[in-house]
């Protein structure tokens, strides 16, 4: 893989960014991580995992999580700025080291490692920690709930992972800086962020810029986030990607979530909780103005969904069901969690939101992924660049500003071979309309043509208790493939909902 040859180049790039005048450090920023994103993609990928110590690579996850950061330690907590960044060690999944490093005024300055800054707990870890493990990732606290204690508001922990919440949310799904290969036979790959440069922010800021430099054995990259914490925390992202070698799929503002079961779930766990989920659908617009709404599933086989699109408005992964009641779990609060609203910034070009839905056993796996990926094949020696705007938001009933499918169940029905599906519709113009309004309902089965399914029966009637409209339909699969529906509500011609679009398992 090259590994004797990567370093020493890397390094003397580094060392020379380091080395600059006073005035040039402290204006380093996106274009000088990109210039080393693009000569480190000139040098063959080095593996880096063995530079954490055996003994912490093979703690177990609880030794790991024991291991607390102290809060007194926090970069910035004296007379700094109203945000506070801490550290994660490296152990368990956390083998690669992370450099850190802040940017001021003054320049450029690597943030050392400190055993002292961390509880080692009840492990035995502390004496056999060497001199510079090194760290494994970063948090960020500011305060978006009380003003006198500053919360968690994102997080970067583990190859290009990172987390975000808004005000009074709890943590659920993740984003990536970048997806490569999701789903392929060849198997995936997971870039990392390998170096961080926190700019520190004035005393009273309200956002807080991230650079970062990506690598991975196919592509490098450069980033820049910017951190705006609130009602819905927002996330601006630049990237440069550099490619070492050709990119069979492309997951530009990858989106990775969990769905265990819900009110669509055919065959349900014994589970004291009635729904289990991160996520429960994956929202799409167009620039023609439609929208499409499709809820998720944990499907009996690998399931991949594609919508293509040219230059797409926004995509996301959304919790729209915000009851306690139908989630009845105390502990991890899934009415909570954020959806994640990815708004391009200029045109993206022709392309595919592709929605990857992987089996799962255990809610412990993240099995839900979405992402963009670019119609034009990537090359080595190509460049890159896309911006995007991500909003980690409780709920917004702009999205989309018409009505939303809020429910979707499903059944045998009641003709032989058949599914029955149920699909609620809610809205404020919905729920204006009287129940004898000619509301219809434009059920589409596969493309169109009859030969993957039959659509058997449908109706569309007031529900007096939402006070939108229920749609109910019947269809007979014609094969042992997936068939995919789209539904939506009009009148008079004119649309009234999102469209609804679902895949029935055979």
């Amino acid at each position: 893989m090259g590994r004797g040859t990567a370093f020493p180049y890397i390094a003397a790039v580094l060392m020379a960014a380091l080395c600059l005048p006073a005035e040039s450090r402290a204006g380093f920023d996106l274009d000088n991580v990109a210039r080393i994103a693009k000569k480190l993609s000139e040098t063959p990928f080095r593996e880096t995992k063995e530079e954490v110590p055996e003994a912490l690579r093979k703690m177990s996850y609880d030794q790991w999580r024991d291991i607390r950061f102290r809060t007194g330690r926090s970069l910035w907590r004296k007379r700094g700025p109203m945000f506070e960044a801490q550290f994660f060690h490296t152990g368990f999944y956390y083998n690669k080291v992370v450099k850190m490093n802040t940017i001021d005024a003054d320049g450029i300055h690597p943030v050392a490692f400190s055993p002292e800054s961390f509880d080692y707990g009840k492990t035995l870890f502390a004496a056999k920690v060497p001199g510079n493990p090194g760290y494994a990732g970063f948090r960020l606290h500011y305060p978006i709930n009380k003003p006198e204690y500053k919360d968690e508001v994102i997080v970067f922990l583990g190859a290009s992972y990172f987390r975000a919440v808004g005000r009074n949310q709890v943590f659920g799904l993740s984003a990536r800086g970048l997806a490569v290969n999701v789903g392929l036979s060849s198997g995936e790959e997971f870039p990392y962020f390998r170096e961080f440069w926190l700019v520190r922010p004035a005393r009273e800021a309200r956002d807080i810029q991230i650079l970062a430099l990506l690598d991975s054995r196919s592509a490098t990259g450069a980033y820049r986030f910017v951190v705006k914490p609130g009602d819905r925390t927002a996330v601006d992202v630049e990237a440069r990607i550099y490619p070492r070698a050709k990119i069979e799929k492309l997951g530009i503002a990858p989106l990775t979530s969990m769905f265990f079961f819900g009110e669509n779930t055919m065959n349900r766990p014994v589970d004291y909780r009635p729904e289990v989920h991160d996520s429960d659908g994956l929202l799409l617009a167009s620039r023609t103005g439609e929208w499409i709404f499709r809820p998720l599933d944990n499907p009996q086989r690998l399931n991949f969904s594609d919508f293509r699109m040219t230059d797409p408005a926004g995509f996301g992964l959304v919790q729209r069901d915000r009851v306690f009641d139908h989630y009845q779990d105390i502990e991890t609060r899934p009415e909570l969690r954020p959806g994640v609203w990815i708004a391009p910034g200029g045109n993206w070009g022709e392309g595919t939101v592709e929605l990857v839905e992987i089996p799962s056993p255990e809610d412990i796996h993240d099995n839900i992924v979405a992402f963009w990926i670019p119609a034009r094949p990537v090359q080595p020696g190509d460049a890159l660049s896309f911006s995007y705007t991500m909003s980690w938001f409780a709920d917004d009933p702009g999205l989309p500003p018409g009505g939303r499918a809020s429910s979707t169940r499903q059944d045998r029905g009641t003709i032989k071979g058949a599914r029955r599906m149920i699909v609620d519709f809610t809205g404020k113009r919905l729920a204006e309309l009287p129940a004898d309004a000619p509301v219809r309902a434009a059920v589409t089965v596969g493309s169109g043509t009859g030969k993957e399914g039959e659509l058997l029966e449908q109706q569309i009637v007031k529900n007096p208790v939402t006070g939108g409209w229920r749609l109910v339909f019947q269809v007979r699969p014609k094969s042992d493939k997936p068939v995919e529906l789209r539904a939506y509500l009009a009148k008079d011609n004119e649309a009234l909902t999102e469209t609804w679009s679902y895949a029935v398992q055979p």
